[in-house]
């Protein structure tokens, strides 16, 4: 299946935007819900991600790029700044101040003076500040990292296209909760609204700076 996929989109779906002229870094809402057992919101595919995200955010930070982080809060006990999705998606409750599970994991932790995002939908660009921050920033590409696949990543790499901004999207950095949903998400991306590439593509170009 995935190969007669691969061959229906080559030549249509599968050109490269590449990294423009500078980079800032996003992640997205790697939360300790989404990484601890018993959790409703558990990933086995976050964790995985988290594993990986340390090294890379040293690296960046060597390099002078900015690091941005989202967390999704709401407000009780009515949750009205969740909308109709909160209606739709109620495991997002568990995402309010002094619930464990909605503060950032411990190897994510942002660093003092980067900036933090707070979000109540599923793209980091919808109702906040990020683009103004990155036109103040003359970014016009976005490394896309974090959490999940199939929601907010998706949903950022679409926004940040539309906005004028390149998505990279390097796959050991982004996690889900199943597999299926994240390699269909990544395909679906890498066809249409930005480049899918792996942690080593994106360290080599961060070297390289």
């Amino acid at each position: 299946m995935a190969d007669n996929a691969d061959k229906n989109y080559a030549g249509v779906w599968d050109s490269r935007l590449g990294f423009g002229k500078k980079s800032a870094v996003i992640v997205i809402d790697l939360l300790q819900g989404y990484t601890t057992e018993g959790s409703a919101l558990y990933a086995p595919g976050v964790v995985e991600c988290v594993k990986e995200m340390p090294d890379f955010l040293d690296l960046a930070r060597e390099k002078g790029v900015t690091i941005i982080h989202t967390r999704v809060l709401y407000t009780p006990p009515n949750y009205e700044d969740g909308g109709v999705w909160i209606k739709k998606a109620p495991v997002l409750r568990d995402l309010v101040l002094g619930n464990p599970y909605a503060e950032f994991c411990e190897e994510v932790v942002p660093k003092e003076g980067e900036p933090i995002i707070i979000k109540q939908y599923a793209s980091a660009f919808f109702g906040t500040s990020l683009v103004a921050t990155l036109n103040g920033l003359d970014v016009d590409t976005l490394i896309i990292t974090g959490c999940t696949t199939s929601g907010c990543i998706r949903a950022t790499a679409v926004d940040c296209v539309q906005y004028g901004f390149r998505p990279i999207c390097p796959r050991e950095l982004i996690g889900d909760r199943h597999e299926g949903p994240h390699e269909a998400n990544l395909f679906d991306i890498n066809a249409k609204y930005g480049d899918v590439i792996s942690k080593a593509e994106v360290m080599e170009y961060l070297n390289g700076l």
